[in-house]
């Protein structure tokens, strides 16, 4: 019988859900103060997750949920930039299905 792998298991600061890593995207707070989309999951700093759902960027952009969850200033357009980001994953996701 073969092992069921363990999903690992993220909260979405913006709905405050569980969700599964995958189906998450990564914002870091790089050391040197940058914040950046992690595509990979796996650059170093202060990580926070949120859904590939467009609605809820925007509802992070309008209470400023980034800025608070990672304690800087996000400016306005890296909330564009994730937008577009999580619209496109979304999008795949709904074309080639949910990659486990």
């Amino acid at each position: 019988m073969m092992k069921k792998r363990k999903i690992p298991m993220r909260r979405d600061i913006i709905s405050n859900e569980m969700k599964p890593k995958r189906e998450m995207v990564r914002i870091v707070k790089t050391p040197d103060g940058q914040v950046v989309i992690d595509a990979t999951g796996k650059k170093s700093g202060r990580g926070a997750y949120v859904s590939l759902e467009p609605t809820l960027i925007q509802k992070a952009r309008d209470k400023k949920l980034l800025d608070t969850a990672l304690g800087i200033k996000i400016a306005p357009s890296f909330y564009d930039e994730l937008f577009a980001y999580v619209d496109h994953q979304k999008a795949r996701q709904e074309l080639f299905g949910k990659k486990y």
